[in-house]
């Protein structure tokens, strides 16, 4: 029953993934066809009614290019914000449209090439996440442009979709979506794990989050299962579930037959977790 549980995570998961992407999806045509204007944007700047939400790093180089303080804005950014704290970059994970067509992606693999895992042929040192958003930041500011604001992977998923409804045309920055899901077949999450500032930002903001994947050490067998499911290349086996770089997806914890691994509220692993962590987050 317990298994049973661990592995309902994954579907649970993708079931997230979907209606997610299914909102921006739709989104569209009931504004344009329907009239239906409840619901507006995508999850870059997404509205319900008058109440509106921001993604932190958008908000962020919003009020460092004006370089004022705009309520409306800071107020957009709260939830996410506090989504983050408490659960970490769930965003990436479950809701992010990027993830949705990677797991599209992975799905036709495993049908078309009979592989349940990816070889990652190109793995950079983790740290260049960390320079990737101070890169992204400066540059928005050389430029006096919010530069993710126009670039953002997630972003363009929904503005494509949008374009093709109202306008019946792709614009020409789908090219980047294109890149991204092309950069998984040299690595797994290649983008998601190296170049995204915004998964940046978020994983600051949780990297002391509430929700975490805790490792039993005394019940782990050392068979290495979650750290080949683990779509950012991580090693839980090794602790790093607890570090900045997880995103709480949970596949970890799905394919972990003894329950080593598991979610726990509120609590941190061991002092030998704690330190291995630390080595993993050198690399």
């Amino acid at each position: 029953m317990v298994r049973e549980k661990r592995g309902n995570i994954h579907r649970t998961r993708l079931v997230v993934l979907s209606l997610a992407f299914l909102l921006i999806l739709i989104n569209p045509f009931l504004n344009y066809y329907l009239e239906l204007n409840f619901i507006q944007g995508w999850y870059q700047s997404f509205g319900i009614g008058k109440l509106w939400f921001v993604s932190p790093l958008e908000g962020l180089e919003s009020l460092l290019v004006s370089k004022q303080i705009f309520l409306p804005t800071l107020i957009g950014m709260l939830l996410p914000v506090c989504l983050a704290a408490l659960l970490g970059s769930v965003y990436c994970s479950w809701l992010c449209p990027i993830s949705f067509l990677h797991e599209i992606l992975d799905f036709l693999r495993k049908i078309l090439f009979r592989k349940k895992w990816l070889k990652d042929h190109l793995v950079l040192s983790r740290r260049t996440l960390w320079y990737a958003l101070i890169g992204e930041i400066i540059l928005s500011l050389i430029l006096a442009a919010p530069l993710f604001v126009f670039l953002s992977p997630p972003g363009l998923v929904g503005r494509e979709i949008m374009t093709a409804v109202f306008f019946h045309s792709l614009a020409l920055e789908g090219v980047v979506v294109l890149l991204v899901l092309g950069m998984n077949l040299v690595t797994r999450r290649f983008f998601c794990r190296y170049f995204c500032p915004l998964g940046a930002t978020l994983n600051i903001i949780g990297s002391r989050r509430k929700l975490r994947v805790i490792q039993d050490l005394s019940t782990c067998t050392e068979c290495g299962l979650c750290d080949r499911a683990c779509p950012l290349g991580l090693t839980p086996s090794l602790g790093m579930a607890q570090s900045a770089y997880c995103w709480n997806c949970g596949e970890c914890t799905a394919v972990c037959k003894p329950g080593a691994l598991e979610y726990q509220w509120g609590k941190k692993g061991d002092a030998e977790t704690a330190a291995v962590v630390g080595q993993g987050d050198a690399g």
